[in-house]
């Protein structure tokens, strides 16, 4: 079966974006130690999941960063040239190349997914989306890019008690810590 992982920029007390969905407070300077990270969790992988909200932004981003030569990276064509789903209840179609719509329910959806041959699956979304991942228990593992912000207020994923077990973390120049966590038996 293959493996659903999250990846997401926390602020330290645990929010993915601000009250209004700022994201403001990101650290976007990644250090080479860190891509390199990102590039070993993603280089696996041969199929994203966006919710609707980011994907609009996300897609559209990272096609840019491919078409232009200053940013061009092997980031940007991973992302581009890898298939995507997108989740949503109120979009009828997709215009983004190598993106398809989720048809079924979210967990009928994954577990499908889950179930075909393939590689690893990366999910990437905001405070909606990813809750409904967590609440219905279908990430393998959990990949928290920790900011060294505190916002106060927000938008948490975490909704409900969950216990976790570490099985990585790593501190990078930047200020980033990443947390690897899988969740933890009998929760």
């Amino acid at each position: 079966m293959r493996k659903l992982k999250l990846q997401v920029q926390l602020s330290i007390d645990g929010y993915i974006a601000g009250p209004n969905g700022e994201m403001d407070w990101m650290i976007w300077n990644w250090d080479d130690e860190l891509n390199q990270y990102v590039t070993q969790l993603t280089e696996p992988v041969d199929l994203i999941l966006l919710g609707r909200k980011l994907a609009e932004g996300f897609i559209d981003a990272w096609a840019s960063m491919a078409s232009n030569p200053d940013t061009a990276d092997a980031g940007a064509h991973k992302m581009n040239n890898t298939p995507k789903v997108v989740f949503s209840n109120t979009l009828k179609e997709v215009q983004w190349p190598r993106t398809r719509l989720a048809q079924e329910d979210l967990v009928t959806e994954i577990t499908k997914l889950k179930s075909q041959e393939g590689k690893d699956i990366i999910a990437y979304g905001g405070a909606t989306f990813v809750s409904s991942l967590i609440e219905n228990d279908l990430i393998d593992e959990y990949h928290l890019l920790i900011n060294p912000s505190a916002l106060g207020a927000g938008l948490p994923i975490f909704k409900d008690k969950s216990n976790f077990r570490l099985i990585q973390s790593t501190a990078f120049p930047c200020g980033i810590v990443a947390l690897k966590y899988e969740r933890a038996p009998n929760t």
